[in-house]
């Protein structure tokens, strides 16, 4: 089995430290903007914890004015322009920290969209096949935006929270036990229902983006398959697919709501209920002359600035909680190593040569898994043509796209000049090997960068001899702006035939080795395929072409034939012999004929 060359793992549960640790490794690459944001972080808290205290010596003073006429103004003017300094001061630690927190965060997004879009295109076709792209896309969006976010809402949040209640907390106690703990007996209860309301909130938010995933796949179809739709009129059907799910998301979003607002009133009746209490026995030491009004009003502003921090805290474990769950979804497609092996290190393809299959099998990754195809052996010389016939389903495409490595045998080996097509440098195999298939893709461009999209530095002349053995040339001369012209979404301006011919040039351009047809002609009218024909002829010479047909006069003319039915060759030999041998071949052949 040469399945050596294809890396895979399977999704390991990481922990929850594990998981934070590898984020904060990341917002690491920035590390002096980090240390700079910490420490404005700190120091905002500390200043912030200042003002409190200065609150009240003005409260004092004010009254000792009011009592004293005169006497402690300038005090009190002195203590007014330290409290507009401090506060100052604190805006302008603030604004720091939450500049760098957003652009580390922001950074961080954008070196995870560049790794996430990086590792999509290296890993397997077999990978792409098993799953959604619609999952992908809503991935590849959210849960980065869960990580990017981390920086300001988790990490520099933490740091705020730890200095400014932990400040606060001995600030108060250190003034007045009594009163201090009265005043910090709404911490637990709030702390207590933040964090739980945040992780039901959290929980909650996991089945939205489930339920958004979801909306996002039923688009996605839809506006893909917007034709057939349309040409069934089914768009009630869609509709009332769609709006089921999206009543499904304004449930969970009408439930995230209803937590948050019975979660906000409960924190301000415990906050209001412990402001009251300290109120009632902070008034009676003032009347007794054990403590002054400042004080009893520092207590108070103490209070108003905890209250939201502590509100916080909730937030803050949803914060990490999110970031955990959505690195998690992330790092395991990062560090998903199911791709082809490049083989960097390997042989340029440098020559015309012999393609061979010696006893070649395949069948998709995972356990109990049909064989698609089954000891397949095949010699073809420069300059030879292959058709490849048989039933859906018969391993028609998946044959042809062994040649490019778009998946490897699982056993046999597939040998171009003599030498494993795993021994050469991926990239200049591919350069070597020309697939037109027939679910034609396009660009949202122009003619001209279509054709060019494999071959960008082409000349003008050799694009129009691509399109013009592709039989396109006069019909994009009649465009509106010749080659320059926009073709709309995947050339939904153009005809199927069109845009079939539009990507034979495209391949056609490429001066390749091996040029390889998977039913690219279906659209097309026989008159103009045997003209297309005729043009590939001229232009393959030394080339290997292999033809893939469910149409017999796509591939007659070849030098040599192959039925296949479920996965092996049944049939071989030129179309004249394949007549003669009376088989599945002679039988489509006669109905073909017939019903022309």
């Amino acid at each position: 089995m040469n399945t050596h060359r294809i890396k895979r793992t399977t999704r390991i549960s990481t922990s929850f430290p594990e998981l934070i640790r590898r984020i904060i490794l990341l917002s690491l690459t920035h590390k002096l903007h980090l240390a700079v944001a910490v420490t404005a972080v700190i120091c905002g808290a500390l200043f912030q914890l200042m003002i409190p205290g200065l609150l009240g010596q003005a409260v004092d003073q004010s009254v000792l004015v009011f009592e004293s006429s005169k006497a402690g103004v300038e005090e009190l003017y002195w203590t007014a322009l330290l409290l507009f300094s401090v506060s100052a001061i604190r805006g302008l630690f603030a604004f720091t920290h939450s500049f760098l927190g957003e652009a580390i965060g922001q950074n961080m997004g954008y070196q995870l969209r560049i790794k996430y879009f990086e590792q999509l295109q290296k890993l397997s076709f077999s990978y792409h096949d098993r799953v959604h792209t619609g999952d992908l896309i809503t991935l590849g969006i959210l849960d980065i935006e869960g990580v990017r976010m981390f920086v300001n809402t988790g990490l520099l949040r933490m740091f705020f929270l730890l200095t400014l209640v932990g400040g606060g907390l001995f600030l108060m106690l250190r003034t007045d036990v009594i009163l201090g703990l009265i005043s910090l007996s709404f911490v637990p209860v709030i702390a207590w229902r933040g964090t739980v309301t945040s992780l039901g909130l959290r929980r909650n938010w996991l089945l939205i983006q489930e339920k958004l995933s979801q909306l996002t796949k039923i688009m996605d179809e839809n506006l893909n398959g917007i034709r057939v739709v349309r040409a069934f009129c089914s768009q009630d059907y869609e509709l009332e697919k769609y709006d089921r799910s999206s009543l499904e998301a304004l449930r969970l979003f009408d439930k995230q709501i209803k937590l948050r607002v019975s979660n906000d009133s409960l924190m301000s009746f415990v906050f209001l209920a412990s402001m009251g209490l300290v109120l009632w026995f902070g008034t009676q030491k003032v009347y007794l002359g054990e403590l002054s009004l400042g004080t009893l009003t520092s207590f108070l502003a103490f209070m108003s600035i905890l209250q939201q921090p502590v509100r916080q805290i909730g937030m803050l474990i949803n914060s990490f909680s999110r970031a955990a769950s959505c690195g998690e979804r992330l790092f395991t497609i990062l560090d998903h190593q199911e791709f082809l092996d490049e083989n960097q290190e390997g042989r340029k393809v440098d020559g015309l040569g012999t393609l061979e299959f010696k006893k070649v099998s395949f069948s998709f990754p995972g356990e109990n898994q049909p064989k698609i195809l089954e000891d397949i052996n095949l010699r073809l010389e420069p300059g030879t043509t292959l058709g490849i016939i048989g039933p859906q389903g018969s391993g028609k495409s998946t044959l042809a796209q062994l040649i490019p490595r778009f998946y490897d045998p699982t056993s046999g080996k597939i040998c171009f000049n003599g030498v494993d097509l795993k021994d050469y440098q991926l990239k200049t195999l591919r350069d070597s090997v020309s697939l037109v298939q027939q679910d034609t893709f396009l660009f949202t461009s122009t003619v001209k960068h279509n054709v060019l999209y494999g071959e960008p530095w082409a000349a003008e002349d050799e694009v129009i001899a691509a399109a013009s053995r592709a039989q396109l040339h006069e019909h994009i001369d009649r465009l509106p702006k010749a080659y320059q012209t926009l073709i709309g979404e995947r050339g939904l301006a153009l005809s199927g035939g069109q845009r079939q011919r539009l990507n034979i040039s495209r391949s056609l351009i490429l001066n390749t080795k091996i040029l390889i047809f998977d039913d690219s002609t279906s659209a097309i009218d026989a008159a103009t395929e045997q003209k297309i024909r005729v043009g590939l002829k001229e232009g393959a010479r030394d080339r290997i072409t292999l033809i893939v047909s469910h149409r017999l006069a796509s591939l007659m003319h070849a030098d040599q034939i192959i039925y296949l039915e479920d996965g092996k060759i049944t049939e071989q030999g030129t179309h004249e012999e394949l007549i003669q041998q009376g088989g599945h071949y002679s039988r489509i052949y006669h109905l073909q004929t017939k019903i022309t």
